[in-house]
């Protein structure tokens, strides 16, 4: 499947006058880029960044090139209404200090304030729309319904203009903003997609060896696929987090009060026969008596956990057996905390195998959500890995083998 890359609308050449075929160059054209600036926020203060300065490069090349960008990107989850507290006011606000110029919001997604500010906007002026999710046709499951809001979307950027899609953490998504806007507009890839898909690819095709992959987060549901899709390409799959429980219940461990998905034990035993050695599991444990960065703790062994106590990371001799298997590999993905990294008490296991992989010199991808937040929140050197993700749900659908819509209809 090919897909027309950034650079194929800058290099085009032409002027607005050819706006009705795809190309025709930027300079005095509107382009709609759809970012993923779904940072996390402490009231109106962004806690990182990341995203925000990802979208960066390609926003600032085609701002450089003379369009006129008008950004549309989501937060949160709101309830397909406008909410104060899901505004992109503070992302409009960053990426304005970043760029080193005004970045005004419009207040609404496709109304008055949207068509004011985007009619007002020079050549080389970046425009934010608000929160596209404020919306409910965005993420609709009505085809129709989605598509309305595409064609407002185009409408506002007018007939001339060009689709960028580069919020890769939503390319898996069937929604107005990144799937049917595609097909109201010439569309191409920004960068920062088309640099996720080249990582996936290598994960994906022939990686250099041995290749271990570190899975953490909460629930074996949410990995299982990916989990199945994995087991028969990797070397290790190193299983920590609150998941890695419910593999040890499958192994008859005592887990106490630690997090279980009891419906997934039996699917839990199967993987592990399935595996053998492959499926490498946490030996100790640090548990606490409470959920709290103040609660007691101890570090027992993985299937010694008492009961009202609870495993909250991955023990010292378990960082040690999980960062030796990562830090001899030639290629690690990285999905997933060790424990609960946000609390002190609990950060040492995500710090530790990270700091292997860090340090190990394997093609290293860290595949988004939490995991390139704690990357950033635990001080880890940054470029010790070689790919940092934007996009960890995208990651986890493209290695399970499943198409991801937004990018398969910029081939279209």
């Amino acid at each position: 499947m090919a897909v027309k890359s950034l650079d194929d609308l800058l290099s085009s050449g032409g002027t607005p006058a050819n706006e009705g075929v795809a190309g025709g160059g930027v300079a005095g054209r509107y382009v709609l880029v759809r970012s993923d600036l779904n940072v996390p926020l402490d009231g109106a203060t962004i806690t990182d960044d990341g995203r925000v300065r990802a979208a960066l490069p390609t926003i600032r090349r085609l701002a450089e090139a003379g369009a006129r960008v008008v950004v549309t990107a989501h937060l949160g989850r709101p309830k397909g209404a406008p909410d104060d507290a899901y505004s992109l006011r503070p992302v409009a606000a960053r990426l304005g200090e970043l760029l080193g110029s005004d970045v005004p919001l419009a207040g609404d997604v496709v109304g008055r304030e949207a068509r004011d500010v985007t009619a007002n906007l020079a050549d080389g002026q970046v425009a934010m729309l608000e929160n596209v999710r404020f919306d409910p046709r965005e993420t609709s499951k009505d085809a129709d319904e989605r598509g309305e809001l595409a064609r407002e979307l185009a409408a506002l950027v007018g007939s001339g203009a060009a689709f960028v899609s580069d919020g890769f953490g939503v390319v898996h998504r069937k929604q107005a903003s990144v799937y049917d806007i595609a097909r109201e507009l010439p569309a191409y890839a920004g960068g920062l997609v088309l640099s996720e898909l080249e990582v996936l690819r290598t994960l994906t095709g022939d990686p250099q060896r041995p290749y271990a992959v570190v899975l953490g987060g909460s629930k074996v549901s949410d990995k299982l696929a990916v989990i199945e899709a994995l087991l028969p390409k990797v070397d290790r799959l190193l299983v920590g987090g609150g998941m890695c429980f419910t593999f040890l219940a499958a192994q008859g461990q005592g887990v106490g009060s630690s997090l279980l998905e009891a419906d997934m034990v039996e699917v839990c035993k199967r993987l592990l026969a399935e595996a053998g050695d492959k499926l490498v599991l946490p030996v100790d444990v640090v548990a606490a008596d409470a959920f709290s960065a103040d609660a007691a703790t101890r570090t027992v062994g993985a299937g010694e956990i008492e009961e009202g106590w609870m495993g909250l990371d991955i023990g010292p001799e378990s960082v040690r057996r999980f960062a030796d298997a990562a830090g001899s590999a030639a290629t690690v993905f990285w999905n997933g905390p060790m424990g609960v990294f946000e609390m002190a008490p609990f950060a040492g296991g995500t710090r530790g195998v990270a700091q292997a992989i860090a340090d190990g010199g394997a093609f290293s991808v860290v595949g988004g959500g939490d995991s390139a937040a704690a990357v950033r929140l635990l001080g880890l050197p940054e470029d010790g890995f070689s790919h940092i993700s934007t996009g960890g749900g995208a990651s986890l659908e493209y290695l399970e083998g499943k198409d991801l819509p937004g990018v398969a209809v910029l081939g279209e």
